[in-house]
């Protein structure tokens, strides 16, 4: 584990740097634990695959911990007098979440690729795709972009070496280990296996987005 500034602001909690289930939710339950008991000047504190980076008013926190030389170091050491308790900590409640998605060739453009390079048929891979729940690991890339592992090694697919200039909104798509949903038509590299005609941000709800990280997805049907 290590700790470090992240510019002036905010500092990250690195627990490791891989795609870990279990230090994914060490980070969420720590990001979850100042959320309901935040420090005087937090903003807000994000959860990634292995980390944890909080984002501080430097003001606030100089003015309640005025004992520590930098506001830096007066959030590293309320953070590191909680990480020795973070087994100790409430589990995240997670949520599964249904996303419906249409599988057709209008909105599949990369299922017979995927199906190609696992030695499956079609049917073969959504059957597989839909199979598994997976888990949010963290939100990024895009408003609203959840990371979601694990994709069934069978159906594991490279990103594509020349990403899409534009995937459509709602896309439901394979990256290397991973799945996720492209909320918004952006450009893009994961391979494209469906479409969803949820909606995966929007600025006016509340909750912006339907997902989180800690939560736990299953694709069916449209």
């Amino acid at each position: 584990m290590r700790i470090f500034p992240l510019g002036d602001n905010a500092i990250t909690v690195e627990f490791g740097n891989e795609v870990s289930l279990e230090l994914n939710q060490r980070a969420i339950a720590l990001a979850e634990h100042f959320r309901s008991n935040p420090f005087a000047g937090l903003i807000e504190a994000v959860p990634a695959y292995a980390s944890t980076t909080f984002f501080y008013s430097i003001p606030k926190v100089k003015e309640r911990y005025s004992e520590f030389p930098t506001a830096f170091d007066a959030v590293k050491s309320i953070v590191e007098d909680a990480i020795p308790y973070l087994s100790a900590l409430p589990v995240h409640e997670s949520r599964i979440v249904e996303i419906p998605m249409t599988i057709t060739s209008g909105t599949a453009f990369d299922l017979d690729v995927v199906a190609e390079f696992s030695g499956l048929t079609a049917d073969e891979v959504i059957s597989i795709f839909l199979e598994r729940i997976y888990n949010v690991f963290m939100i990024g890339f895009l408003p609203g972009f959840a990371y979601m592992g694990t994709v069934d090694e069978r159906i594991a697919m490279p990103r594509k070496k020349t990403p899409r200039t534009k995937v459509p909104k709602g896309s439901v798509a394979i990256g290397g280990c991973q799945t996720g949903v492209y909320p918004l038509g952006s450009p893009g590299g994961w391979n494209i296996i469906g479409r969803t005609e949820m909606e995966m941000f929007d600025p006016n709800a509340d909750p912006l987005c339907p997902l989180k990280a800690g939560d736990r997805v299953r694709f069916i049907r449209a």
